[in-house]
């Protein structure tokens, strides 16, 4: 698993890309998404797809776009807002001396991307009710509300 999250960390330009190719066709699907019968499909996809290429936890608040497409739910400590001061010198974890530290892809992760600035952003704690839904449902909704709030 930790060899294919390498990859994708290496290609996070790539997924950059494809995740903003992605999000207009989700926001035209919203309507359809609206119907709670389809998100344990759409979950199962998410977790599936998410789960093989970045080793995802299904936090719920997922922060691929904004980490350099290295998920900070892999790191022991589950840290959101960059390293714990035991990073080693050679860039591995200090509790997983055999893993990089998934701060230290992180930043490579978004040396890469065109957006990866974005690392900086403080990331709000992971809210533990929402541990195992959709994300990209979330996203949508959300923009899909504000889209309409504008509307009105």
């Amino acid at each position: 698993m930790r060899a294919i999250r390498h990859w994708t960390v290496r290609h996070a330009r790539a997924f950059e890309w494809l995740y903003l190719a992605f999000e207009p066709v989700l926001l035209r699907l919203a309507p359809l998404l609206r119907h709670r019968r389809l998100e344990g499909p759409i979950t199962a996809v998410e977790r599936t797809i998410k789960g093989v290429l970045f080793d995802c936890q299904m936090c719920g608040h997922c922060v691929l776009s904004d980490t350099g497409m290295s998920c900070p739910m892999n790191c022991p400590k589950q840290l959101r807002n960059g390293p714990c001061g035991g990073v080693r010198a050679n860039g591995y974890c200090e509790v997983e001396p055999d893993m990089r530290c998934v701060w230290v892809e992180a930043h490579e992760g978004s040396q890469r991307m065109r957006h990866g600035n974005r690392i900086r952003m403080v990331q709000l704690p992971v809210d533990a009710s929402i541990k195992g839904q959709s994300s990209w449902l979330a996203v949508i909704r959300s923009k899909e509300d504000k889209r309409s709030a504008h509307e009105v």
